[in-house]
């Protein structure tokens, strides 16, 4: 066990993302990074049969008190957030115990929100067990649960003490969500890295049979990059909202689709296409860049294009985004590939006619 260690820089101090293999079972690096001797484990039943195991020998000198809450997006919500606040009370833990999130997406930002609201905060440590996660929703300290009318609309910013990412997670992880944590992998070349991109394109295959090599590479350029523009821009002030490429589109599909329909990366995956097919629209990407995202999505086996929602329907979610300033939609787009832009300055008619084209014209 030598894991890689990145640092991330917030306002109030840092934090480190370990990524390596065996890092669960690893006492002395949990130690480090949590000194609580009360700890409220948050899970999966799948994830904790298989790994909790794991984590609790890492643990052993501590008192370990441990909640399920069941699979799916449409589980992260006030009633998942209340259920962990009660059985945190049920196990009479005071503001010196601590909270781990051991899972993906939905576990770590139900687990942070928990413990930003438990006796007004409490300490948490990431333990991100899908791709997604590792690469992305682990890092930067963005908790929330969804609402019916739309995807991460209550919420928080609550740093965690760390990130452990042990890629061995991986090796259960579902086919599917493998291909979803992907989109997050893709997002950033597309951002900030073309280079990566170009590493991307050659070594799709690698990840995708999971080389733990290609993998560890993946993670950390990944959190490199989240890293740096969290450290610049804690709480999405400006250029952390490049971070929502395909967000904006995505998570308007999740949830005119219905939470769990499509997973996260699924819908960003689409999303970031629409986001191309935009940019083109607006002569800042050629066709044959649009070609060569699109191309790499499908070889990753996500999906392209979005559902049958209609424009309409699409444009009344995206009123909801959390990038939306003064009744304008922001949307991150591509002035080529390795530099985007959150701008609201786009002809409504040009987001309106991708709409009608790729997702119907009735709303």
């Amino acid at each position: 066990m030598n894991p890689t260690r990145l640092e991330v820089t917030h306002a109030n101090g840092r934090y480190p993302i370990m990524v390596g293999s065996g890092l669960l079972s690893s006492t002395s690096l949990l130690s480090d990074l949590l000194p609580a001797k009360d700890l409220m484990v948050v899970s999966h039943p799948s994830i904790w049969t298989l790994w909790g195991g794991r984590l609790l020998a890492g643990l052993a000198d501590r008192r370990i008190h441990h909640h399920l809450v069941p699979e799916g997006e449409q589980h992260k919500t006030l009633d998942g957030l209340a259920g962990i606040v009660d059985a945190a009370v049920a196990a009479g833990l005071n503001r010196d115990c601590a909270f781990i999130a051991l899972g993906g997406g939905v576990v770590g930002d139900l687990t942070g929100f928990a413990a930003a609201c438990y006796q007004r905060g409490v300490p948490f440590l990431q333990v991100p067990t899908t791709l997604l996660a590792q690469v992305d929703s682990s890092v930067g300290g963005k908790t929330a649960v969804d609402h019916p009318g739309g995807k991460n609309l209550i919420g928080a910013f609550h740093q965690p003490v760390g990130v452990v990412a042990d890629i061995d997670t991986l090796t259960t992880l579902p086919d599917r969500e493998l291909r979803a944590g992907l989109a997050e992998v893709i997002k950033y070349a597309l951002i900030m890295d073309a280079d990566f991109l170009d590493w991307l394109e050659a070594h799709l295959a690698d990840l995708l049979e999971r080389r733990p090599a290609a993998l560890e590479y993946a993670i950390l350029t990944s959190c490199r990059h989240k890293a740096t523009i969290v450290g610049r821009d804690e709480r999405e002030s400006g250029e952390r909202a490049l971070l929502n490429l395909g967000h904006t589109f995505g998570h308007a599909i999740e949830t005119g689709s219905g939470y769990g329909e499509w997973l996260h990366g699924e819908a960003v995956a689409a999303g970031m296409v629409l986001a191309a097919e935009l940019s083109c629209r607006l002569g800042w990407l050629s066709a044959v860049e649009v070609g060569r995202i699109r191309a790499l999505i499908k070889r990753a086996g996500l999906p392209c294009d979005p559902p049958r929602l209609g424009a309409a329907r699409m444009l009344e979610l995206m009123a909801l985004d959390k990038k939306v300033l003064g009744g304008r939609v922001r949307l991150v787009l591509l002035k080529r590939i390795g530099q985007a832009i959150c701008t609201a300055d786009y002809p409504d008619d040009a987001l309106r006619g991708l709409l009608e084209d790729l997702t119907g014209m009735q709303g």
